[in-house]
């Protein structure tokens, strides 16, 4: 198809002049600290380790890196069942080293942000100890949410939200049992997270991703005998255990803390709402800085849902002020360059194991590669997921033996859950573990064609995915397009996904057919090589100036 000259556009305003506010054009690198890279050989990443990196993260071109966490913890769901919010992990080093690593950090420009987990903590955290054994009507009961008789909510990871202890009382999870709720509407659980935000705070944090953030509060439904009527064609408000108005208090008051350190410091929503503009509500002025935009990582590889999920983004954050976030992987899903492996469309959200249709790695990797070209171009902020500038898939073939994940497990082995996104990085071919260890120890097993994969084989090489994904940062920077506007180019074609931000004319080809350059265009950047005429091919995205 002929895409012509460049009239028609219709502009979707970001911010009416470039902001100094880091967290509003920010490219934030994810670092998933058991899969990063290990320095003491035992198979698991930590502290150090990352430490030893950072450099890949400046080289590359990220803002800021964001850490999964690393508190002390049983590890039953790979560190989001906190035992104590104050202190490291001794599989990842020492509070010492925490403070080395965010030195190293600042020290080459990057900014740090931590993960917290409000909504939950470990069942063998002190207070859930002291709830069990102070009993029904106690205080220390009054953290969490105990109940007589336990309702019909389910866990996230299958079967019941709701567990017995030994006097016959049921304690609410909303994942795993190891995961005990907290309850907000005590005071003492908002005094002490606000506590444990200075913790970080003072130590040099320069922000925080909230984790379930839209769950915090519950609206609480008592067992019914009765048989329930069937739900609304429309509901009329969220589930009652998700999205419920009281958060937000919560994070107005967390946003003055922050508000009072130097250095614009953020909070980040993981909150899975819907519709986008209930997410853009935790985003407004006095609340949190930016929200997961998960609409636009669940959003199949089709130019039509991708410009809808963007202009309804960038409308409903415009609304409040804020900045849209843009992000296509993170450690709770398949990795983009697996997803979009299906010809056929299929959009798989909970893991691949080896017994399932398997994905096309070479179709998926054009169209990761042309998918983070076409996200690294829109105005706002951009997260990165480890190992993506590799175009790490997903592990398809894990064996079930060594899968990890409490989804596995609580599904009857039904849901192959997300150990396949969280497979340690390949940093060398050839070499033990890859290079993610001194040793052959790896807490995941690594596919044996990592090779192809590894940073040291991409370094350098023209068209190599690392190559691209550096160039594109580098790109995006000189011409400012993390935070400018975005115009559509309304005479693209219905598999054409076409905006200009700034000077750059950005061209996403989600159609079979190859799509005309406009004449004379001088491309920047190009996801795959155009064809013979000049044409942008399918599955391809550029960057021209025309």
């Amino acid at each position: 198809m002929a895409v012509g000259r460049l009239v028609g556009y219709r502009r979707l305003s970001v911010s009416t002049e470039l902001s100094t506010q880091w967290w509003r054009d920010a490219v934030i690198y994810q670092v998933y600290p058991r899969s990063f890279a290990d320095a003491d050989g035992d198979g698991i990443g930590d502290l150090p380790g990352i430490t030893a990196r950072l450099s890949h993260l400046a080289e590359l071109g990220a803002d800021a890196v964001w850490l999964s966490p690393f508190y002390p913890s049983p590890q039953a769901d790979a560190g989001y069942d906190v035992s104590d919010y104050r202190d490291v992990d001794p599989l990842f080093g020492r509070l010492s080293d925490f403070d080395a690593m965010v030195a190293r950090a600042h020290e080459l420009g990057l900014r740090v942000i931590v993960d917290l987990v409000p909504n939950h903590t470990s069942d063998e955290h002190l207070w859930f100890q002291a709830a069990l054994a102070a009993g029904p009507g106690s205080p220390e009961r009054d953290r969490y949410v105990f109940r007589d008789e336990p309702n019909d909510w389910g866990s996230m990871f299958g079967g019941s939200a709701w567990s017995q202890v030994e006097d016959g009382q049921w304690y609410l999870h909303l994942f795993d049992a190891k995961q005990p709720d907290l309850n907000w509407d005590n005071p003492e659980v908002r005094a002490e997270f606000a506590d444990v935000l200075r913790f970080w705070l003072d130590r040099g944090v320069d922000g925080f991703r909230v984790d379930v953030a839209h769950g915090l509060v519950k609206r609480w439904e008592p067992p019914s005998d009765e048989v329930a009527a069937p739900p609304p064609a429309v509901p009329d408000g969220p589930e009652p255990m998700w999205d419920q108005e009281g958060v937000h208090d919560i994070y107005r008051s967390w946003r003055e803390i922050v508000d009072e350190y130097p250095g614009e410091r953020i909070l980040v929503a993981e909150a899975w709402v819907d519709p986008i503009e209930r997410m853009a509500r935790y985003v407004r002025p006095d609340e949190m800085h930016q929200a997961f935009n998960f609409a636009y990582l669940l959003a199949p590889w089709s130019a039509g849902d991708i410009r809808e999920v963007i202009g309804s983004s960038i409308a409903a954050c415009r609304e409040v002020g804020a900045p849209t976030t843009w992000v296509l992987s993170n450690h709770d899903v398949v990795r983009h360059p697996s997803r979009f492996g299906y010809a056929d469309g299929t959009l798989p959200r909970n893991g691949i194991a080896a017994g399932d249709p398997q994905p096309d790695e070479a179709l998926g990797l054009r169209r990761g590669r042309a998918a983070t070209v076409l996200m690294l171009a829109l105005p706002g902020v951009a997260y990165l997921y480890q190992g993506e500038e590799l175009g790490l898939p997903e592990h398809t073939t894990l064996p079930d033996d060594a899968r990890q994940d409490p989804t596995w497990a609580r599904s009857g082995h039904a849901v192959a859950g997300r150990d396949g996104c969280r497979v340690p990085v390949p940093w060398t071919a050839g070499g033990p573990s890859y290079g993610f260890g001194p040793g052959e120890r790896s807490w995941l097993p690594q596919p044996p064609a990592w090779d192809r994969y590894a940073l040291d084989g991409q370094r350098g090489v023209t068209g190599s995915t690392y190559e691209l994904y550096r160039e594109a940062l580098r790109v995006r920077r000189a011409y400012g397009l993390g935070a400018g506007t975005l115009a559509w180019w309304e005479e693209a074609g219905p598999d054409v996904v076409g905006f200009r931000n700034g000077d750059v004319l950005v061209v996403a080809n989600t159609g079979a057919e190859p799509v005309q350059l406009p004449v004379g265009a001088r491309v920047l950047l190009a996801s795959g090589e155009l064809d013979p005429q000049g044409r942008v091919p399918a599955d391809t995205t550029v960057w021209v100036l025309a």
